[in-house]
């Protein structure tokens, strides 16, 4: 995240004042909502490690040393690194070929390039083994010819394929952005003194992008780690897996609590490793020119191959899932399936998922204000609390909330509210960073004027504070829509009775080896993702520019990376 501090006229002129906290009961009332939305955000995490203390440290040790659980461990490591490391490899230098270069049709592979993250990867998975899968598109179309059987895709290559296609964008987006901030003058005067492009490339650029790079790939790691749909149906053995069938089949609460604190401490492994490479660099521009644009680099001869590479990359990861989507359609709509999603299953999702973003932004609120206006001690223990809940996979969150539920929540097990407060907990810190960007960008000055004309607190945050941060509020609602929408074991354990999603009856027709039935929701999916995600990209695109023309007008830039 990039913040900038110490221009006049620009975007960020409460960096160097201090907010004044002399009203103390709008204080309190701040410091009392947050902490009680942390405390719920803790609330999963703190009934699972309660419930692996019930369960008692012999059987834990059990389960810990057992061969199955490093198995386990051992193969959910390899796909997290391998997803991560392929995700970086792709998305660094395709952010630089749509940012830097002459590439032809440079505009529209901005947004074909970032459009893969509005398919699941569970939608993607289908789509792969809708293809290559047995009786899948490419076999039927081979049987007149004698091929019989493909080489199966299911296990660990199937999924690090679904899942590197499908999150590459996680990295995408943070470089490119970068990339539109960088000074160019760094990279000339590196050539003036006689370097190469490459190596103007590793000492320059990249000390620049890594801030970016490592939340890219914290982003990919933390997905790949509680990622539940891919795996299950591409059948890779996984922590998040093995945590479902303990639920669902072998009726084993105990060691899916142990299997959940091991995932929680993978999890922080990641982060502790993204703190350790990002470390606490600091990125400066010393002047306006910062904001000019560099020269688009000339390809030459590499031009169309580059421009061939993109087409490869946008083809398999966009329109190949959405051919075979259609492909399954088409022989749903021959079986008699319905070729449209149900209604239901739309209205359902739209509910769900719009009720999470809402809540989630309303939640948010207290949080961003405590960290950027009453820092403290407690605002940061706040603020760490309520990050807890990103730390946890879905399907952990999910298993807390059923037995916390069942057991002390009788009158909100399996209710829509439970299903909400789920995806508050999973996707909070996603609003809580839009917003906290947002506010501070906001002058001190502007509230004190307000105030001092009359205008009282409730008065001044809705006419001042609310439309300022409201580009970033609905940055961060639709990025909680979007996720909301794409989840999957917390629909599926959580949602009520009967209370069917576009995920869920998914996930329930490819269990039962319906793919056509599979096909009418899957493009249902992807199509309300494509909004949300929309959205996103175009509102970074404008607040890159937005950042670029600020900077322009300004005599001294300073600009701190963290």
């Amino acid at each position: 995240m990039t913040d900038t501090v110490g221009v006049p006229g620009a975007t960020q002129p409460n960096a160097g004042r201090q907010w004044r906290t002399h009203r103390p009961n709008e204080e309190r009332v701040v410091r009392l909502l947050g902490t009680l939305v942390a405390a719920g955000a803790a609330l999963p995490l703190g009934y699972l490690i309660w419930q692996v203390y019930e369960l008692g440290w012999s059987d834990v040790r059990t389960i810990l040393t057992s061969g199955n659980t490093w198995r386990l461990l051992a193969d959910t490591l390899q796909l997290t690194i391998a997803v991560t490391a392929a995700a970086v490899t792709i998305a660094v230098p395709l952010a630089w070929l749509t940012t830097r270069t002459d590439l032809p049709f440079r505009p529209l592979w901005v947004i074909l390039t970032a459009l893969p993250l509005a398919i699941p990867t569970y939608v993607g998975s289908f789509a792969m083994i809708g293809a290559l899968g047995p009786r899948g598109m490419l076999q039927s179309w081979l049987e007149p010819l004698g091929v019989e059987r493909l080489p199966s895709i299911y296990g660990f290559g199937g999924t690090f394929i679904v899942l590197t296609l499908f999150t590459y964008p996680y990295v995408l987006l943070p470089v490119r952005a970068a990339y539109r901030r960088l000074d160019p003058s760094l990279e000339e005067a590196s050539r003036t003194l006689g370097q190469g492009s490459f190596t103007t490339f590793v000492r320059v650029v990249v000390p620049q992008l890594r801030p970016s790079i490592v939340a890219g790939a914290l982003l990919v790691a933390l997905y790949t780690l509680s990622d539940f749909g891919a795996v299950s149906m591409l059948r890779y053995p996984t922590l998040t897996r093995a945590i479902y069938n303990r639920l669902q089949g072998a009726l084993d609460p105990g060691a899916a609590a142990v299997l959940g604190l091991v995932l929680v401490a993978l999890t922080l492994l990641v982060f502790g490793a993204e703190q350790r490479f990002r470390g606490r660099e600091q990125i400066y521009r010393l002047h306006g020119s910062g904001a000019r644009r560099s020269r688009p680099i000339r390809l030459g001869r590499w031009r169309w191959v580059a421009f061939g590479a993109c087409t490869t990359l946008v083809t398999v990861a966009l329109v190949v899932p959405l051919v075979v989507i259609g492909y399954w359609l088409w022989r749903g709509a021959r079986a008699g399936e319905s070729v449209l999603p149900d209604l239901d299953l739309v209205a359902n999702s739209l509910q769900a998922s719009a009720l999470g973003a809402l809540l989630t932004v309303a939640a948010a609120w207290p949080i961003a204000l405590l960290s950027v206006r009453y820092r403290s001690r407690l605002s940061r223990l706040v603020e760490r609390l309520a990050w807890s809940g990103y730390a946890l996979p879905g399907v952990v969150v999910a298993f807390s909330l059923v037995f916390f539920g069942a057991q002390h929540l009788t009158w909100a097990y399996q209710t829509m509210w439970m299903l909400v407060f789920a995806y508050v907990v999973l996707f909070l810190p996603q609003a809580i960073g839009a917003m906290r960007s947002s506010l501070l960008q906001i002058t001190p000055s502007l509230e004190e004027a307000s105030r001092l004309l009359g205008s009282g607190s409730v008065d001044t945050f809705r006419r001042i504070v609310v439309p300022l941060t409201r580009p970033g509020v609905l940055a961060g609602g639709a990025l909680v829509f979007l996720t909301c929408m794409k989840e999957l074991p917390a629909t599926l354990l959580l949602a009520p009775t009967g209370f069917d999603t576009l995920a869920t009856r998914l996930w329930n027709a490819h269990n039962e080896a319906f793919l056509a039935r599979a096909a009418a929701p899957a493009i249902g999916l992807v199509l309300l993702s494509s909004v949300p995600m929309a959205f996103l990209v175009l509102h970074e695109t404008q607040r890159s520019q937005s950042d670029a023309n600020a900077i322009a007008g300004a005599p001294a830039t300073e600009t701190s990376t963290r």
